[in-house]
C-alpha cells in the first residue's frame, strides 16, 4: 500500500516539503543579509499550492507530488520590517522568527505523519 495515496499522508508530506523549501529560502536570506540591494524572499503560500492541486483534480488530472507539478516559487517578502540604506531588506531578527516558526510547523507535520502511521499500523495489526 502506498501511503501517498491516503490524503492525510500526502498532505503532511507535501506540507513538510513546502516547509523545507521555505527554510531553504530563509537560509538564503540570512546568508545575504549584508549583500547590497538584496531583497528578502519567501516561498509562495502553501494555500496557493493546495489550490493548484484542487484545480488540477477538478480538471481531471492526477495531482503530482509537491515540487514537480506545482513549483515552489520565491516571491519578494512583502512583510519585511525595514530596508537599509544599501537597499537590503533582510532583517536578521525577522528571519530568525520565521525560521523558528517554520521549524515548529515542520515538527507538527512530522508528528502528524508519524501518529497517522502508528494509527494505521494499529488498525492493520491490531496491536
Amino acid at each position: 500500500m502506498k501511503l501517498d495515496s491516503l490524503s492525510l499522508f500526502r498532505f503532511a508530506s507535501d506540507r513538510m516539503q513546502w516547509l523545507s523549501a521555505r527554510q531553504k529560502t530563509i537560509s538564503e536570506n540570512i546568508a545575504n543579509a549584508n549583500t547590497p540591494g538584496y531583497r528578502a524572499k519567501d516561498v509562495s503560500s502553501f494555500q496557493s499550492y493546495v489550490d493548484s492541486v484542487n484545480q488540477a483534480q477538478q480538471d481531471g488530472q492526477n495531482a503530482a507530488p509537491f515540487g514537480t507539478d506545482v513549483p515552489v516559487s520565491t516571491v519578494d517578502a512583502p512583510d519585511s520590517w525595514s530596508t537599509t540604506i544599501s537597499g537590503n531588506t533582510v532583517v536578521l531578527e525577522q528571519q530568525t522568527v520565521k525560521a523558528s516558526q517554520t521549524a515548529a510547523q515542520y515538527q507538527l507535520a512530522a508528528n502528524l505523519y508519524r501518529k497517522a502511521s502508528d494509527l494505521l499500523t494499529t488498525a492493520v495489526t491490531g496491536q
